[in-house]
């Protein structure tokens, strides 16, 4: 009888690890792929003034980038999310910086200490918090920070490229790749996008 009772509890804790494997797996497929049209959204910036997509008429496509206060890569890439702003908001590329923690997970992340941050460091770019949670979901972003190309299309804006910014987070020297330049050089001068998936490393999001 007690052979039988393992027996069964076996193949009961067998079933429940593929469900959970099945589902994490599932869950990591999850978000925007590499020529889908991404949703608008509307989220309050760091000025108290919502922003969205729409607000840039004249884009020629978008830098949407999942960045936070505290996470130590997010810290390591801030200036170089800002060298993007800078170069790319002129050209029809602005960029947009979303953060996507809970705040109560991480008061890092608050909106005031947000506000704090983009004041000290003069962001020349909006700053938006998803305060419900329901945009990075729809993108897919795994960790801060994670960065999707969009350009604008007939049908709407579609993701071009998605992942690092580059392939050194340590040393902005040490860079071989500029990942999402080499996406966003590509789309201006008409040509596909050569690396279209990297991944993204980072702080995970805080849910």
């Amino acid at each position: 009888m007690k052979r039988i009772t393992t027996f069964f509890v076996l193949i009961l804790v067998a079933t429940a690890t593929a469900a959970f494997t099945f589902t994490a797996l599932d869950k990591e497929g999850d978000g925007y792929k590499i020529g889908d049209y991404a949703t608008d959204f509307s989220l309050k910036n760091v000025d108290g003034k919502m922003v969205s997509l729409s607000n840039y008429p004249d884009a020629k496509g978008y830098i949407v980038v999942f960045t936070c206060n505290h996470c130590p890569y997010a810290k390591m890439y801030e200036d170089r999310i800002i060298d993007l702003a800078n170069k790319y908001t002129p050209l029809g590329y602005p960029l947009i910086a979303i953060n996507p923690n809970n705040p109560e997970v991480q008061p890092q992340d608050s909106f005031e200490n947000m506000v704090k941050r983009a004041r000290i460091r003069e962001y020349s770019f909006p700053y938006v918090i998803d305060a419900k949670q329901d945009i990075y979901p729809q993108y897919g972003a795994k960790a801060t920070p994670h960065v999707f190309v969009l350009q604008k299309t007939d049908k709407g804006n579609q993701v071009k490229y998605m992942g690092a910014i580059d392939d050194n987070y340590r040393d902005v020297d040490g860079v071989e790749t500029k990942f999402v330049e080499n996406a966003i050089n590509s789309l201006m001068e008409g040509r596909e996008v050569e690396v279209t998936t990297t991944k993204a490393i980072g702080c995970s999001i805080k849910v």
